[in-house]
């Protein structure tokens, strides 16, 4: 799950909105965009209303949700599909984390938190961010608290061998999305409309669908690991 913002005219103004698009894994392993929306402002309502249309329209489960720490989405996931296990995306929380890091520090700040997110295991990424903490908490104390705030959600993929994580652990699927959408809407800098937005995304989205033939990496491991996990929820057996 994740957003591509677009500039939009409304009532005499140009605001910027956000198409939030959700592309699915089927247990087939291949992908399939479930939606896109439009909005201003992202809450548990509005992502509530987003996880209820789609389960209208079919989708009976969700194992694992992988998002950028969207505003309300998880209340929204554990509401409409309780069961779901939400990951959030470690370059997208990578990136908060050095946003207000001096250009200095960041190559230094960047490997020693690679020992974080690049550790074998749960445990091994708690004492390295414990490490981690101690050399920067007293400068870069905002960048800790959001590691221990989002730990358990940051820390999902380590339940699984490596050819899960590297589908879950990241949006990569959806941000190779939005480039292609980008091509498509770069030239148009203003919308006249919502409708018109929606359009070009639309287009752009069908167009990179075509293209989606094939299963993901390693589906044949990856499903028989859910299997294992998960079992008849897989929707497989």
């Amino acid at each position: 799950m994740d957003g591509i913002v677009v500039k939009v005219r409304q009532s005499g103004k140009v605001i910027g909105k956000t198409i939030y698009l959700m592309i699915g894994l089927k247990h087939t392993g291949l992908k399939e965009v479930l939606g896109m929306w439009i909005n201003e402002t992202e809450s548990a309502s509005f992502w509530l209303n987003v996880l209820t249309v789609i389960k209208a329209r079919g989708v009976k489960d969700i194992l694992i949700a992988s998002n950028d720490n969207l505003s309300g989405i998880r209340q929204a996931i554990k509401s409409a599909f309780p069961n779901t296990i939400t990951q959030l995306c470690v370059v997208h929380q990578i990136r908060n984390s050095i946003k207000y890091v001096v250009w200095k520090d960041r190559k230094h700040f960047l490997a020693d938190l690679k020992q974080v997110y690049g550790a074998i295991n749960r445990d091994m990424a708690a004492d390295a961010l414990e490490d981690f903490a101690k050399k920067w908490g007293s400068k870069y104390a905002y960048a800790i608290k959001s590691w221990r705030d989002n730990w358990d959600e940051l820390t999902a993929y380590f339940d699984y061998p490596m050819e899960i994580r590297r589908i879950i652990y990241i949006t990569n699927a959806i941000e190779s999305l939005n480039s292609n959408i980008r091509k498509y809407t770069k030239t148009k800098t203003v919308f006249p409309d919502d409708q018109a937005a929606l359009k070009a995304v639309y287009l752009a989205v069908a167009n990179k669908e075509k293209k989606w033939t094939y299963p993901v990496r390693d589906w044949g491991s990856v499903i028989n690991q859910l299997i294992i996990k998960f079992g008849d929820r897989c929707g497989v057996l």
